[in-house]
């Protein structure tokens, strides 16, 4: 079982899942699937796996079998999955999306439970100071406010902010399901895993709102965007949850440690080191300079906060890469990794990786 590149993953979600449980059934109230952007997510996640599916294998089927018409196209896609597609393959594929799906949803519900373990215990008073000790006097936000302005700048970050709820399960799937390597894709999910469970731990231990709720008179000039309205429904949604908590509503408000930055720099830094191809690498690190941004620009975090994303970030792909069988592994040229696929059926960790040159 150790040498199973998800052993570590499955066993973190058994945890988790059952310290959501146990905690719901303390505090009596109902476990919640979270919805998202295509609906909850057990529905979400297998979706992105077959669209992937789907994206990988008819365009190839298309190409080999047209010029005999639709039989041709079928014989060819019944090839590609007979030879291509085996059960272990498949196996690691659900693993992955049921592993990552679990420490999510684990993640929601102890989020959600926070005021209710934590009653009156915030930490925010403290992080303003600390911020305005580290801009000597003034606050970032407003820093960034004067010198971006109001207008077009808090549209593009608010793109940014927003499109990280697609983007991050859309990744997940990619790798997961296109990946020849099987164990980069235990890899990454196992590193964003790692993200819930260290960001609902960073939660308990220094609990904050964010400058947006603990001082919104900051924020009151910015301009309607997605962000804004989401802020405004996350503030009814907790208002909701501390009047009823065994309602419908879900508390979704904390500020240290900020995940959208932990994720994202986990995605970032899992390009570097598996060596994806150099303008997905780039196009990464400024989707990240713009999630950093957007976090202080609307007040979702305090700086402390975005630090100690790129910390969890950080130790979330150091322990995905030992957990996967990966560590030691470094950036290989794109000569090499198609060598190496070429000689795996499915690709375990390569037991002896290059040294960057």
């Amino acid at each position: 079982m150790r040498r199973w590149p998800y052993t570590f993953g499955v066993c973190l979600s058994i945890v988790v899942g059952l310290t959501a449980f146990i905690a719901s059934q303390h505090l009596d109230v109902p476990l919640r699937d979270p919805d998202g952007f295509l609906g909850p997510a057990y529905v979400r996640l297998p979706v992105i796996g077959l669209l992937f599916f789907g994206v990988g294998v008819i365009p190839v089927a298309i190409r080999r079998g047209w010029r005999d018409g639709l039989k041709g196209i079928g014989h060819e896609l019944r090839e590609i999955i007979r030879t291509d597609w085996s059960f272990k393959r498949v196996g690691y594929i659900a693993t992955g999306l049921i592993t990552f799906y679990v420490c999510y949803v684990s993640y929601r519900n102890l989020k959600s439970d926070l005021p209710l373990f934590r009653k009156g215990v915030l930490f925010d008073r403290d992080m303003l100071r600390f911020d305005h000790y580290l801009f000597f006097g003034h606050n970032p936000a407003e820093v960034l406010h004067d010198l971006l302005g109001t207008g077009i700048s808090a549209q593009i970050l608010a793109t940014a902010y927003v499109a990280y709820l697609p983007l991050i399960p859309l990744t997940l799937g990619a790798f997961l399901v296109w990946g020849k390597d099987l164990s980069l894709g235990a890899w990454y999910a196992t590193a964003l895993s790692l993200n819930w469970v260290l960001g609902v731990v960073s939660y308990y231990s220094l609990p904050t709102l964010g400058p947006a709720f603990a001082q919104s008179s900051m924020f009151q000039d910015l301009p309607v965007t997605g962000v804004t309205q989401l802020q405004r429904s996350l503030f009814r949604a907790g208002a909701g949850f501390k009047e009823d908590p065994g309602g419908a509503s879900t508390y979704g408000i904390a500020g240290f440690a900020s995940l959208h930055v932990s994720v994202v720099f986990t995605a970032c830094l899992f390009f570097e080191r598996t060596g994806q191809k150099l303008v997905t690498r780039i196009l990464a690190w400024v989707f990240f300079a713009l999630t950093v941004l957007a976090t202080i620009y609307f007040g979702w975090h305090y700086l402390a906060d975005d630090v100690a994303g790129v910390f969890i970030g950080w130790l979330s792909v150091s322990i995905g890469a030992w957990a996967s069988g990966n560590r030691g592994r470094r950036r290989r040229s794109p000569e090499r990794q198609r060598e190496i696929a070429s000689k795996a059926d499915i690709a375990e960790p390569d037991p002896t990786p290059e040294p960057v040159s």
